[in-house]
């Protein structure tokens, strides 16, 4: 089926696996407005230029290992050195710039106080789910809680075809009106974002949202978000992202360190990245769109692993903008190791799947000659993919220059040219520490204090996810769109199976 979509243009993602002009019958229903073109689509994985540039690549590489080796260690380390000084340097910019401007969008009570319910418009809330029908009740409760008018709610659940499990027990619950069920057909590929524009083909509402099933949001989140549209005004303004963080924290040490990453992601680095208005990644889950605006963007790409991460992009390549306000969505952390190595690799795959997507035309991101958004795009997306993959090796050659320096050392620092040897050695003390401190911030700036001093352990959490970046890799070459399931309700349930 793939040999057959990569020789046609559109991607009709409403109905799974298939191709066209992006007219489709969806549930009863013509749905003509998700038609993404392949070349802004992983469908894809390598284009052919970039086939082209990576045999050059590797050819070149060999040849340089085989005839000049000490040469090419040395212009390889000095690159490697230089993207830690370039992303150390980027990063203490964005942590600055989050707390010299003011923060996210805020959105005061009084504020809220003031929406008559009357006048507020349909609310599309979209919930893919998959083998999740644990946490179907907590996702009910926590819809149930959010202030807005249920009759101006659209609470789409978005079902597999052959989820016969979930289906059955959402059956057999007594689910309010605001809540359909939208059965998604069958193929492939099985992911998420198809599954979104399947259900953004029966959207109701003005606004549109995705929330996970295990999701818990703020139950003023969807007068914030709408708050947030109406107060800005600008029609550049397209998305308005909630923070996201757990309210499992604190239940092993995994948790307690993807919770201190979360931390500093979404209340000091996007903070960091809207001051600039730089494209922004955005979260897999509560961020929130104007209807009208999704189906202009054409929706999520189908063969996306990280479709949120593209879709940020996306955004700013059509020079629209993504913003932060003041609302958090709590979320299940990752309480199992194999579950969150899947969870992992997916969304370095997805990044890896958005780096070559968007770098097909990487002129798209330029608008005018002052705008750096290609540059940010470079170090935000491109740039922590790989330095996942180079960590273990620089980690390596320190371990060994100071365990041997009498025998080896010598060596090793021969492929340090002065200028590169006083970089490495600041990014080494100063950036290492630097890292470790944003974590910190961001831990006290979410007020979990207790979490600081598990900040510690992040070095090995750190090469956890070079782990799942090789797996990532393995994967994008031979099987780029397949979406591995993250098992949900560890919380609940502790002796639950993480593989199921």
């Amino acid at each position: 089926m793939l040999d057959k979509l990569q020789n046609e243009n559109f991607i009709d993602s409403t109905r799974p696996g298939m191709i066209g002009d992006g007219i489709h019958s969806g549930g009863g229903r013509l749905v003509t407005h998700t038609s993404l073109h392949r070349k802004n689509s992983a469908i894809e994985t390598f284009h052919t230029h970039q086939k082209i540039l990576l045999v050059i690549f590797l050819i070149l590489m060999g040849l340089g290992i085989a005839f000049y080796p000490l040469q090419f260690l040395i212009v390889f380390i000095s690159g490697m050195s230089l993207l830690y000084f370039a992303d150390l340097l980027f990063n203490l910019f964005l942590i600055i710039k989050s707390f010299q401007k003011p923060s996210e969008i805020q959105i005061l009570n009084s504020e809220i106080g003031k929406l008559e319910d009357k006048n507020l418009p349909i609310y599309t809330i979209f919930c893919p789910l998959y083998k999740e029908w644990q946490v179907i009740s907590q996702f009910t409760r926590a819809i149930a809680a959010i202030d807005w008018p249920k009759d101006k709610l659209d609470v789409q659940l978005l079902l597999e075809e052959d989820d016969d499990e979930t289906i059955a027990e959402i059956k057999k619950q007594n689910l309010p009106g605001y809540f359909r069920m939208i059965i998604v057909p069958d193929g492939q590929p099985k992911t998420k974002p198809k599954a979104c524009n399947y259900g953004l083909g029966h959207a109701k509402g003005e606004y549109a949202v995705i929330f996970d099933a295990e999701d818990i949001p703020d139950p003023d989140q969807l007068k914030k978000a709408y708050l947030t549209f109406e107060k800005l005004k600008n029609d550049k303004i397209i998305c308005a992202q909630a923070k996201l963080n757990f309210y499992n924290a604190r239940q092993n040490i995994l948790t307690r360190l993807f919770s201190a990453e979360y931390a500093l992601w979404f209340d000091l680095v996007l903070i960091g990245l809207q001051s600039i208005k730089s494209p922004i990644p955005l979260g897999g889950t509560s961020n929130h769109f104007r209807t009208k605006d999704l189906n202009m963007l054409k929706g999520w790409d189908p063969f996306n692993v990280t479709e949120d991460c593209d879709l940020g992009m996306r955004i700013a390549k059509a020079g629209y903008h993504t913003v932060i306000f003041n609302s958090t969505t709590m979320e299940e952390a990752n309480s199992k190791l194999g579950n969150w190595m899947r969870q992992r690799s997916r969304w370095i795959k997805g990044y890896m799947q958005t780096y070559l997507v968007h770098m097909r035309r990487p002129g798209e991101f330029t608008s005018d000659i002052k705008n750096p958004d290609i540059l940010t795009f470079q170090l935000v997306v491109g740039g922590k993919v790989l330095a996942a993959f180079i960590n273990p090796a620089m980690w390596i050659m320190t371990i060994v220059y100071f365990s041997f320096r009498s025998t080896i050392g010598p060596t090793i620092a021969s492929l340090y040219p002065s200028p590169v040897l006083y970089i490495a050695i600041f990014s080494l003390v100063f950036g290492n520490f630097l890292y470790v401190y944003y974590y910190m911030i961001g831990c006290a700036k979410r007020g979990q204090w207790d979490l600081v001093k598990y900040v510690f352990f992040v070095p090995f959490y750190w090469l956890l996810i070079s782990i799942a970046s090789w797996k990532a890799l393995y994967q994008l070459f031979f099987k780029p769109h397949f979406w591995e399931k993250t098992v949900h309700g560890f919380h609940l349930n502790p002796n639950k199976n993480e593989n199921e």
